[in-house]
């Protein structure tokens, strides 16, 4: 009395092409890369205000800017990683969400120190 599994009982796992989650992956990948960049450019540009000044960027300084480079690219990683061998559809929503999550968490730091924070 052993149960005879058909193979039409197993239902293939739909997986979105090779080429659709490249295609996502690069497409999303620069919004992300755009992020680290005006991130980056944020670094620099505070650097220099500091130095016009007079001063420098304060340890806190340093760490809210560097982390805001990395913050977009780990995000990035994220998504990706959750986003592997599921729908186009649920790819995109992630990359969205992580998107919006890397902007939100951004501001709130700009909200939360300030310029007057960063430097010494």
């Amino acid at each position: 009395m052993s149960a005879d599994v058909s193979s039409t009982d197993a239902a293939p796992a739909r997986r979105t092409p090779f080429w659709l989650e490249l295609v996502l992956a690069i497409g999303f990948g620069l919004f992300y890369a755009y992020d680290a960049w005006e991130a980056v450019g944020n670094l620099v540009g505070v650097g220099g205000i500091a130095a016009d000044l007079g001063t420098t960027l304060s340890a806190t300084g340093w760490v809210v800017l560097i982390i805001a480079v990395l913050l977009p690219v780990a995000i990035f990683g994220v998504a990706f990683l959750l986003g592997r061998r599921r729908s186009a559809f649920l790819q995109s929503a992630l990359y969205l969400a992580g998107l919006a999550v890397s902007a939100v968490l951004y501001l709130d730091v700009v909200q939360l120190f300030g310029l007057g924070a960063l430097l010494v």
